[in-house]
């Protein structure tokens, strides 16, 4: 499965700690996260990342283009909800609802996602492809 992964700056370190505890799952499977994010994950956790850009400067959109041509399966997006700010992350948001792509925006619904896709639950993601 290849999972998308972003972080607003103050859930970076979250971001960081869900993929040290879930370092199992994440290796056996494709990750993809915008630039920042990616650099701190991997290196906390050794696992091998394809980075997009810095999330600001096209990262995003990378992110956005890959869900939209069916090549996300699965969204973690650690974000601020309390910024009152709509920034083109919420395009994530959006992109995901479109094409019925699962997507985590917390730590309960993130483990909940992994732990799914641990147990085999995301196979139907394969009939999407």
């Amino acid at each position: 499965m290849r999972i998308g992964l972003l972080a607003h700056d103050s859930k970076k370190k979250l971001m960081q700690n869900l993929c040290i505890a879930y370092k199992g799952i994440f290796s056996r499977n494709d990750i993809y996260a915008t630039g920042t994010t990616g650099r701190l994950i991997q290196d906390v956790t050794n696992l091998k990342i394809h980075k997009y850009l810095t999330g600001n400067l096209g990262g995003i959109e990378q992110l956005s283009s890959q869900i939209e041509h069916n090549q996300i399966d699965l969204v973690i997006f650690l974000r601020e909800p309390l910024t009152g700010i709509h920034d083109q992350s919420t395009q994530i948001l959006e992109m995901c609802d479109m094409h019925n792509i699962p997507i985590a925006t917390n730590l309960a619904s993130a483990e909940l996602l992994l732990k799914s896709l641990d147990r085999g639950d995301m196979e139907w993601r394969e009939m999407y492809k």
